[in-house]
């Protein structure tokens, strides 16, 4: 959940009123969010940087709330935004309509999109906030705004990213180009010497924030570039803005331009800065528009303000919730939240409401999305305690009950259970194993947080290797066992993948111990199978896998089909986990042992 931190008393001075701690916290528990922290700016840089805490505190300097809002809440993400929040919940304002200038298209901004930009970031949006007024403090809340995006919904600048321009500095039309980036050069933001765009990139190496967003360009033929008329520099997207139309604390007029591989994320971007920081301009919540005209004679006009129209059955919003209200009461509710809601009376004595969702509201989605706005504005807590109308008794899975028993008999054998990530790295799943990705099995993870948590494990081998690894002093033998799920893709699924139960055991001494792991296995394909029917005798065969010694190594059998394999675990694969005794390794299906 995003954490945003503002200034205490400026916050009530948005909201027009002072709370006490605890009364701030009660209002924040009714509108949905909370108060995380309470802090202050020196203690924060205290803890940033490991400073012990100091003895005597500075009695003016501001109190810092750190309030958490919810992940899709993307208008909250500033004080502007949770401040316009506050005050319309609380009934001190309604909510404001948001316009776009009405002007002649002749006399409207544009911007020129090339064809190359398809290469690598093919959509941009823009627009204009004018008249603008910034103090020290609008100008901070406007720059961690974009931050905030960034890490947000732009996903570290992946999807979307955000530029900023001083309007008057610069000249229209605009051009969103994609270049060799030998033929790009520019001064960029914070520096006084011109660089050449791959230069730029080596030199940004080192720098500890931007060095994070390179890759997203740094090996294309082409780099995104905004020029204006006089090919002046605006940004090279997503890595930074040219110094040249730097805003600060005097710019009146703002351009803002959004480059991106999301063309709806990009719109719920622009459409956030414009209605969270449109308020500050001369004509409030006005925002002038900008046209995006495409290479092929297509053009599109930004920012879109429209209001979404949602039509909901009252029964939908109040049977979910478990509440009984007058359609009036809800709509008073929806108003809270920022809805714009009316209700209609349906020939049948049914009642409709009609939302108005605006443009700062991307989150409503869906019918259950209006019933939780009500269910918030009309308090959890007043909802009343309440039994489902239709009980109903349940029971264990069966494949969860037989993993237990299988758990069990394992345990008896002597070995401890291990539980490990679902998640491994492409390598440990791979390599490490000596296997090679086909890319016909392992579910990629399209936006992995580390270079730890890559692929969804098609093995159970890596993670029972890894926690050997970390166990590697204690007492030998070290007998482990883990039993869980892999997930494997699958074409015939609605979702591309299916999920395999896995009994997995390491055996791990100063000898290999395969006679110690063909003994499990023997036992746990007696105690699954024996009480339904008689085992083959042939159950076992030699196989060839790689992450196994050859000619130490077995398959495992069911009715004609394989359903595991162990062996003793290859020197390699041992090496590269750094696991310096011999070991046994077995991997069984248990479903299909059912």
């Amino acid at each position: 959940m995003p954490t945003v931190s503002v200034g205490r008393d400026r916050l009530f001075a948005a909201l027009g009123q002072t709370y006490s701690q605890e009364d701030f916290e009660a209002l924040c528990f009714e509108f949905g969010i909370e108060l995380d922290d309470v802090t202050t700016e020196k203690a924060i840089i205290r803890k940033e940087k490991h400073l012990d805490e100091e003895e005597t505190g500075d009695e003016d300097e501001e109190v810092i709330y750190k309030i958490e809002v919810p992940a899709n809440r993307y208008d909250l993400l500033c004080l502007e935004g949770i401040a316009r929040a506050l005050r319309i919940f609380i009934d001190k304002e309604a909510s404001p309509v948001y316009t776009v200038t009405n002007i002649p298209p002749n006399s409207m901004l544009k911007m020129h999109v090339k064809p190359e930009t398809s290469l690598i970031r093919p959509f941009v949006v823009c627009a204009i906030l004018r008249g603008v007024t910034f103090d020290e403090a609008r100008y901070n809340s406007f720059i961690d705004l974009q931050d905030k995006l960034h890490q947000n919904i732009c996903r570290r600048r992946t999807l979307v990213a955000i530029g900023t321009h001083d309007l008057d500095t610069i000249q229209g039309p605009f051009s969103y180009e994609a270049l060799p980036p030998q033929e790009i050069n520019f001064v960029p933001l914070k520096q006084v010497k011109s660089f050449r765009a791959d230069d730029l990139l080596e030199f940004y190496k080192s720098d500890l924030k931007l060095k994070k967003f390179l890759h997203i360009i740094e090996n294309s033929a082409v780099y995104p570039v905004i020029y204006d008329s006089n090919r002046t520099v605006l940004s090279l997207p997503p890595i930074i803005n040219g110094a040249h139309s730097a805003i600060s604390l005097k710019t009146k007029n703002v351009f803002i331009e959004c480059t991106a591989t999301d063309l709806t994320k990009a719109n719920i971007v622009l459409n956030t800065m414009v209605t969270m920081f449109s308020e500050y301009c001369e004509k409030k919540f006005e925002v002038e528009p900008v046209e995006v005209v495409y290479s092929d004679g297509k053009s599109s006009v930004y920012p879109d303000l429209s209001l979404t129209k949602m039509e909901v059955p009252l029964s939908d919003i109040l049977d979910p919730i478990g509440i009984s209200l007058q359609a009036t009461e809800v709509v008073t509710l929806l108003n809270k939240m920022q809805l714009q809601a009316t209700q209609s009376t349906l020939a049948d004595g049914g009642c409709n409401i009609i939302v108005s969702v605006p443009p700062t509201r991307s989150d409503i989605l869906h019918a259950r999305d209006v019933m939780e706005d009500v269910a918030i504005a009309h308090g959890y807590n007043n909802i009343p305690k309440s039994k489902p109308k239709c009980m109903t008794t349940g029971k264990r899975q069966p494949l969860n009950r037989f993993s237990d028993k299988i758990r069990a008999e394992v345990a008896r054998a002597g070995y401890m259970e291990v539980l490990t990530w679902i998640l491994c790295s492409h390598e440990e799943n791979f390599a490490m194993l000596r296997r090679n990705d086909d890319g016909n099995k392992a579910v990629i993870i399209a936006n992995p947080r580390s270079a730890d948590f890559e692929v969804v494990r098609t093995s159970l081998m890596s993670c029972l290797l890894k926690t050997l690894k970390h166990n590697i002093d204690h007492p030998r033998p070290i007998k482990i066992f883990e039993v869980g799920d892999v997930v494997t893709l699958d074409g015939d699924r609605d979702v591309g993948a299916a999920n395999n139960r896995r009994l997995a055991a390491l055996y791990c001494n100063v000898s290999s111990g395969f006679e110690e792991i063909l003994g499990l296995v023997e036992r746990i394909i007696k105690v699954a199978r024996a009480p339904q029917k008689q085992i083959a005798d042939n159950y076992l065969k030699p196989s060839n896998e790689p992450e196994f010694f050859p000619k130490r190594q077995c398959s495992i059998f069911l009715n004609g089909k394989q359903i595991g394999n162990f062996g003793i675990v290859h020197p390699e694969v041992l090496k590269k986990f750094g696991i310096p005794d011999p070991c046994s390794f077995m991997e069984i299906d248990i479903q299909a042992l059912l």
